[in-house]
């Protein structure tokens, strides 16, 4: 029999609840059609927003949503989006090669954030921006005096400022897609110069520079030039995988990389005698097969994610609740249509298989992450070197077939934890919390399906869905034997005496 144990001796860390946030890109459908509709249709409100989708995403209770980019940030001047939608004037947006017609600019932001009850994250546009743009947008949203922007903004109907904290210092820079590509030093130096000039006109702000993927030459020597200058090192991972064992053991790379890139922050902070902290945050990640095909070439983004997905994605967050101590915020990409948990239609929506663990992690997780050691049958598992998003995880392997992550409430009196089971097979497994806690009652939550390859759609958008999970066995007041349904997703939440 396999073992769980959770030392409540031994906290890790605690989780910002940051980790959950979420992400919205001006791409696909994933604001036209997917957070805001036409007027006219009878699922939108006033403002346009579709109240079904605003509804699924409260459901997620994120605390904070990034816009407006991604790639499409580095072509876009936020001024197009501001004042009297009917002035506004269309543009060409370079990162998909699509029309931009500015219905949702930053005003419409902020409300579709206080719709859903959360914190905005915004990111400059370093690609075809300017630095005199980005200190306007902050005076814009930020700005209390009787100023230029401040003023705009009170104009367009606003008169308290909005109080952005974090802001992103560009996107993906470093790759030769992005509109400005630029090289690791003439970002660092620009990046740096930003900074500087944005501080003196806000100095509560946070501000987020751009990394890669957290163990790269990129990553250090842009922690090395900027650790002074920025609160957090933003990385991005995706990962997916036509072969089962490759796509749900694949979001381990992100435990490597978290590692890898607070390594490199501590080096640097202690090498310069930096006393601010600087944390990591996973401001995009997600597992893209894009279904299938590359989307570069034909623009498919609207994945279709099967139960596999929904393995990986809970792997993913049970990596960031065990690595809460440099994890500061990590943001799902992205909520509606593109690679989304949401798709819409014209008269309706349904959730996808990854929205199941992400609502589960973001409502039932608690305030503090618990030391668990997992004793059970491993996987040897060969790198695919002609995987469609490569991950080289073979050296970190063997893999136990569970993965598996605690947290506690402030009195250690509920345990909370999750159980991804990624065995094709059912596994029994010994839960133990230690010998002078009792076990007074237990709760089970399963995500589950017939296959790892089931999916949701319009159809049947409930093959994957939350259900009770089966009755645990008590073995001892401390302890309790539970089998794990084969590719499954188990909560369990121990009431502890």
């Amino acid at each position: 029999m396999s073992t769980i144990r959770i030392d409540l001796d031994r906290a890790i860390g605690t989780v910002d609840r940051q980790i959950f946030g979420g992400f919205i890109e001006h791409e696909g459908r994933s604001i036209y059609g997917g957070v805001v509709d036409r007027i006219d249709s009878p699922l939108t409100d006033d403002r346009g927003f579709r109240a079904d989708v605003a509804a699924a995403l409260k459901e997620l209770y994120l605390p904070i949503l990034r816009w407006p980019g991604g790639n499409f940030v580095s072509g876009y001047h936020w001024v197009d989006g501001i004042g009297p939608q009917e002035s506004r004037h269309p543009r060409l947006d370079l990162a998909w090669n699509a029309v931009e017609p500015n219905r949702f600019g930053t005003d419409e932001f902020f409300a579709y954030c206080a719709e859903l009850g959360t914190e905005p994250y915004l990111c400059f546009n370093m690609g075809t921006g300017t630095l005199d743009e980005a200190l306007a947008w902050v005076e814009y949203c930020n700005g209390d005096r009787d100023t230029y922007w401040a003023n705009k903004r009170r104009e367009n109907g606003h008169d308290k400022p909005y109080g952005v904290r974090y802001w992103g210092l560009g996107n993906e820079m470093w790759g030769d897609w992005q509109v400005g590509h630029m090289t690791a030093e003439a970002y660092a130096a620009e990046a740096k110069r930003w900074a500087l000039a944005l501080r003196r006109l806000d100095p509560e702000i946070r501000l987020v520079a751009c990394g890669r993927n957290g163990w790269s030459d990129w990553d250090q020597l842009v922690i090395d030039e900027l650790v002074r200058y920025v609160d957090y090192h933003s990385i991005h991972m995706y990962s997916g995988s036509d072969d089962y064992w490759s796509n749900v053991l694949s979001p381990l790379q992100a435990e490597r990389s978290i590692k890898a890139c607070a390594a490199m922050i501590e080096r640097a902070r202690y090498v310069q005698h930096v006393a601010h902290p600087v944390r990591v945050i996973y401001d995009e990640w997600n597992v893209w097969f894009a279904t299938r095909g590359d989307r570069r070439a034909d623009r498919v983004v609207e994945e279709r994610h099967t139960l596999a997905d929904a393995l990986a994605v809970a792997t993913y967050l049970n990596v960031f609740v065990r690595n809460c101590v440099p994890l500061h915020m990590a943001n799902m990409a992205q909520m509606v249509n593109v690679l989304a948990p949401i798709v819409t239609a014209d008269d309706g929506m349904f959730v996808q298989a990854i929205y199941h663990p992400f609502r589960l992690a973001s409502r039932r997780t608690l305030g503090t992450a618990l030391d668990v050691w997992v004793d059970a049958p491993v996987h040897e598992f060969s790198d695919i070197p002609d995987d469609r998003v490569v991950n080289r995880i073979a050296d970190m392997g063997p893999f136990p077939l569970l993965d598996a992550a605690a947290t506690t409430d402030e009195d250690r009196r509920t345990v909370v934890v999750s159980v991804v089971n990624r065995s094709l097979d059912d596994v029994r497994a010994r839960v133990e919390v230690g010998p002078r806690a009792r076990i007074a009652r237990v709760a089970a939550e399963l995500i589950d399906a017939p296959s790892e390859d089931s999916v949701n759609s319009f159809d049947a958008p409930d093959v994957i869905r939350v259900t009770d999970g089966a009755a645990p066995v008590a073995q001892s007041e401390s302890a309790l034997d539970y089998a794990f349904p084969a590719h499954s997703v188990t909560w369990l939440r121990l009431e502890l005496e």
